[in-house]
């Protein structure tokens, strides 16, 4: 008997140790513009994508547990610096997601490969980040310049617009996507003929529409988002430019910045983007629970990359056995096919860049709007081989020749 009540004892404690063993503890921090230009495109929406992430995976997976952090970068790469070094070395966050400025992040992504931790990009664009600048640490989610440039700037080409002038950020985001759209527009027999670059956050766009207008070019590219983006289209709208003859390209619009404009002033333009909440079921059934924290707003494409990127991240720390070495962490994400609810299945490549279909859409007119929300034309469909950039083209060191 004593011997019976020994072995259940080892048993119990045998079980007790596996339970144990099986907790997993993840500490997430959402980085963002939280009260900016750019807080409509990530800001609290993804802090709120994030929360949906956390609760879909952990109902399924009850002894992973997720303490969600977050911060304002302020737009300032020492800022947002200061913020994931202290993340990383004193608060023991395992990665950092999200990031909507591609200086702010290219500067993480540096911070992260030196602390062996990870980088989920799903707000900044500058294709850099899985070029030049690319690291092991390093997994860029839902879009970027190259894929904006080869979708909207391709397509106005196409259509006859072979002129261009660049209303340009003047930072790392505008730079790559005046750099990756040029590039398009004179493969494609297009010419550029001039480039105006305005401080980040402006309100004064009159003195450089005006040297836009002046070049007489038939495409105006905004190579700017958010609050920049809003700012400029409305100014141009009261400079009549559109009315002059010259087409605007939106090179980054959001949904949230259609709904910020008004179809009235956005109708007709054109835009690439990942993900639209409208564009199915699912995605709308995602947008309502999404607007549970965010009511009146609609959900943009990098709030979907932070849900998607989360989910697949712990999926890969599952499969390690909880393994929170960054390195590690990013190879086992680029073995695991993606597979999610709102980009569906997908890859990520050596380089960290995660593929998946691009649409190209047209801003609808009030008229042909059925309810709030109801703003895009679908006009094509970019097959996941073909939005991003070629892999042997980016020149990522991780890529062997």
């Amino acid at each position: 008997m004593k011997h019976l009540i020994s072995m259940a004892a080892l048993a119990a404690a045998l079980a007790c140790g596996s339970a144990q063993a099986q907790q997993l503890n993840v500490k997430i921090g959402v980085m963002s513009d939280m009260s900016s230009l750019y807080a409509d495109i990530g800001g609290p929406g993804s802090v709120a994508a994030a929360k949906l992430a956390v609760a879909d995976f952990t109902k399924d997976h009850p002894n992973v547990k997720v303490e969600l952090v977050s911060a304002d970068h302020q737009n300032k790469p020492d800022v947002g610096s200061g913020i994931v070094n202290k993340w990383f070395d004193s608060e023991n966050v395992d990665m950092v997601i999200d990031v909507p400025n591609s200086g702010v992040a290219l500067a993480t992504s540096q911070v992260a490969s030196q602390k062996n931790k990870l980088f989920i990009v799903s707000g900044a664009a500058a294709s850099d980040l899985t070029g030049p600048k690319c690291n092991a640490n390093t997994i860029h989610w839902t879009y970027d310049t190259w894929m904006l440039a080869n979708g909207t700037g391709k397509a106005m080409v196409k259509t006859g617009g072979d002129t261009w002038f660049f209303l340009t950020a003047d930072y790392a985001f505008g730079h790559a996507l005046e750099r990756d759209t040029s590039e398009v527009v004179e493969k494609n027999g297009g010419k550029v003929l001039g480039k105006v670059r305005h401080p980040l956050n402006t309100n004064d766009f009159s003195s450089f529409l005006l040297q836009a207008q002046t070049s007489k070019a038939k495409v105006i590219g905004l190579a700017n988002a958010g609050g920049d983006t809003i700012n400029s289209i409305k100014a141009a709208s009261e400079f009549g430019i559109v009315s002059g003859g010259q087409k605007l390209a939106g090179l980054l619009v959001f949904s949230s910045d259609v709904a910020a404009l008004g179809l009235q002033t956005a109708q007709g333009l054109s835009l690439t983007e990942t993900w639209y909440w409208d564009a199915n079921d699912v995605n709308r059934a995602w947008t309502k629970r999404w607007q549970g924290e965010r009511p009146g707003k609609f959900p943009t494409m990098i709030h979907a990359g932070v849900y998607a990127g989360i989910l697949h991240y712990l999926k890969a720390r599952v499969a390690l056995g909880g393994n929170p070495d960054g390195k590690t962490v990013a190879a086992k994400m680029k073995e695991i096919p993606t597979d999610d609810q709102l980009f569906g299945k997908g890859t990520i490549r050596a380089d960290g860049r995660k593929i998946h279909d691009a649409y190209l859409f047209e801003v609808k007119k009030p008229s042909e709007s059925k309810y709030p929300g109801d703003f895009y034309h679908l006009k094509a469909t970019i097959p996941a081989a073909e939005a991003f950039r070629p892999l042997k083209e980016g020149n990522c060191p991780l890529v062997g020749s």
